[in-house]
């Protein structure tokens, strides 16, 4: 039983880490990898476009924001469900940054803290030897904050615009003013907030509470085998065991190495992030008595009825359902891509020319979201009487290029159908590549509008 319960903390303990250094090496690396030039995510308001898995969307095809929004609220809700705060003590950067300034800067290298169990006990910053040690974690501290925030700021500005426009600060001051200000934050909230943002800040720990149910995931103290330590009004009733048969031993090593400054005994508490630091103490402890841990990440209802853990009910199973829907009907909105786009406005209402010719002008603004250039053209579909004036030959476009062409239509038939009022003639326009290998076109709506009878016999 002793090698079962030292087993199972080294796993929190290993399993939380490992968790931690992978998240880390995945947001950092994520900015830097690129299927055919495009990042894997990028919201870049510079080239206002949306890199997702490789694939560029421009602002016209933005529809897919929708898509996402709802795909993280559900992934929230599922997670939060199954699992509570999971997400804020295994992968929250908040919770990454604060054990990598508190427990490895300031306690592993530093010294400054001298015990990793107690996290209730401050450094004595009266002696000389701990403010030089503070000095230099907040030096350190700030470094990191600046790469942080850079790394941050690659998912809106890719790392190659970045490094180029740093070089020009008066140029790019609007960068600096987020790189800084996400930087001084880091500082501000890492070193000064501490985990008070988790606790007073975080609007993450107000939507748990209205997600939770009983078979909820989350770190539980036992109450059957440990001793009941709390009355319902949350008062504390006793330090050392004065309950009969309680294992628990009021050593109170969940209390003092919690980061959020609670005692897990006393139940569910916003405050708990899940982290099981509580869990591990525990297990250390009652190992020694050849005991498993008090405290587990289990259910409620498991710890109430003594039965395995429902991870699949009506819940998880509708909020994953959900997930699927949104995520296919995501692929298949991604998988539609357009290699070229047209938008179609019109200048002026119409022109009179020698002989009765009618002209409507426009202007067309092409895009070759393609990887390749190619000459583009257009035509008039299902309407011969309607026909191209300007520009009479095909136009070349760079890959991503924008290109605005004004557009002259005319006629030389009589299409008036009223005497007083202009004739709205619907357009069908197929704009098309002419060398490209693949099938490279696009077809939009526009209107044609003709003179009235009255007008035109005037210029008669």
């Amino acid at each position: 039983m002793e090698m079962q319960s030292r087993i199972k903390a080294h796993f929190y303990h290993k399993k939380r880490y490992w968790t931690y250094f992978i998240t880390t090496i995945i947001v950092l690396c994520i900015p830097f990898i690129k299927i055919d030039g495009n990042q894997i995510f990028l919201l870049s308001f510079d080239h206002k476009q949306l890199h997702l898995f490789g694939v560029a969307f421009d602002m016209q095809e933005l529809y897919l924001m929708p898509f996402l929004l709802i795909l993280l609220f559900l992934l929230i809700f599922f997670l939060t469900t199954l699992a509570g705060r999971v997400w804020c003590g295994w992968a929250c950067p908040q919770t990454i940054f604060r054990v990598l300034y508190r427990d490895l800067l300031e306690t592993k290298i530093l010294k400054l803290r001298k015990r990793m169990e107690n996290r209730q006990i401050e450094p004595d910053m009266s002696l000389g030897v701990n403010k030089f040690k503070k000095a230099i974690a907040f030096i350190v501290w700030v470094v990191l904050a600046l790469i942080i925030a850079a790394n941050f700021m690659w998912y809106f500005v890719p790392p190659s615009d970045f490094f180029a426009y740093i070089q020009n600060p008066l140029e790019h001051k609007y960068l600096y003013i987020f790189w800084l200000g996400i930087a001084i934050f880091l500082i501000a909230d890492i070193i000064f907030i501490k985990e008070n943002f988790c606790i007073y800040m975080c609007p993450y720990s107000r939507v748990q509470s209205v997600l939770y149910d009983n078979d909820t995931i989350m770190t539980v103290y036992d109450y059957k085998r440990g001793g009941v330590v709390f009355d319902p009004k949350g008062i504390k009733l006793w330090k050392k065991p004065e309950v009969p048969n309680a294992e628990c031993t009021g050593c109170e090593a969940c209390v003092k190495i919690c980061p959020t400054h609670i005692d897990i005994r006393k139940g569910m508490q916003l405050e708990c992030i899940n982290c099981l630091e509580c869990s591990d103490a525990c297990t250390k402890v009652m190992a020694k008595l050849g005991k498993p841990s008090l405290i587990s990440w289990t259910s409620p209802q498991a710890i109430e009825k003594q039965q395995k853990v429902r991870y699949m009910r009506f819940k998880t199973i509708a909020y994953l359902g959900a997930l699927v829907i949104v995520l296919a009907g995501l692929l298949y909105m991604s998988s539609t891509k357009e290699s070229m786009l047209l938008n179609i406005n019109r200048s002026e209402l119409y022109t009179i020319r020698e002989n009765y010719r009618v002209e409507n002008s426009y202007v067309f603004l092409f895009q070759n979201t393609n990887h390749n250039g190619y000459e583009f053209y257009f035509e008039i579909e299902g309407n011969e009487m309607i026909k191209i004036k300007r520009p009479s030959k095909p136009f070349y476009i760079k890959p991503g290029e924008k290109l605005k062409q004004v557009v002259v239509l005319y006629t030389d038939a009589n299409l008036a159908k009223d005497s007083q009022k202009d004739t709205h003639i619907p357009l069908k326009i197929r704009a098309y590549a002419l060398d490209s290998d693949e099938k490279i076109e696009i077809v939009r709506k526009s209107v044609f509008i003709y003179p009235p009878k009255d007008v035109m016999n005037k210029e008669k």
